[in-house]
């Protein structure tokens, strides 16, 4: 049975890396939809119809219209990474006019199985907004990979030293979907 992926990714870093990523699930059995950021978007827009070729759905990072027929499938779990400090603020306060936190934030109360893995600085991590904001997902019931057994921040600077733990990402979406994580109610 196939399941279906949301990967939602901000403009980091990792974000290159997304098209291993997406074979790396599909091999896993999920049928992955990818969403962007405005930034990452940019920064992916040459490849965007590769990535499209790849998932068999739209790449998608604005909202649709109102009217507009749904292009994605209906998720089975959701994994947002990486994600920046941006977007893990912007997800926490709930503050939605970027699509990938608007959809995010609307998993949240559908129920659907969620997981997001940071990718900041050690200087984005010591913002006191920053520590709220994963108190905030994990009170929701966000699965966080970060620190031990997620993405360990580096200095300033130093971004790529360390390869992005993404298989722990994907195992995590196994896992969230295997267990049933995601609490009733």
């Amino acid at each position: 049975m196939t399941r279906t992926l949301y990967l939602l990714c901000s403009a980091a870093p990792p974000v290159f890396d997304v098209a291993r990523v997406i074979e790396d699930a599909q091999a896993r059995g999920w049928d992955v939809c990818l969403g962007l950021t405005p930034t990452a978007a940019h920064w992916l827009a040459e490849g965007t119809d590769g990535l499209a070729a790849l998932t068999g759905h739209p790449v998608r990072s604005r909202y649709k219209m109102p009217a507009d027929p749904d292009v994605w499938p209906e998720a089975d779990a959701i994994l947002v990474a990486p994600a920046t400090f941006n977007t893990v603020n912007g997800w926490a306060l709930g503050l939605t006019d970027r699509f990938v936190v608007g959809v995010a934030a609307e998993a949240i109360g559908k129920g659907t199985p969620l997981a997001v893995m940071p990718c900041v600085n050690t200087a984005y991590e010591r913002h006191p907004q920053f520590e709220q904001s994963i108190a905030v997902l994990r009170d929701a019931g966000v699965r966080v990979l970060y620190g031990e057994g997620g993405f360990i921040p580096h200095p300033p600077g130093l971004g790529g030293m360390e390869p992005y733990p993404w298989e722990l990402a994907l195992d995590a979406m196994d896992d969230l979907v295997r267990q049933d994580f995601w609490p009733a109610g």
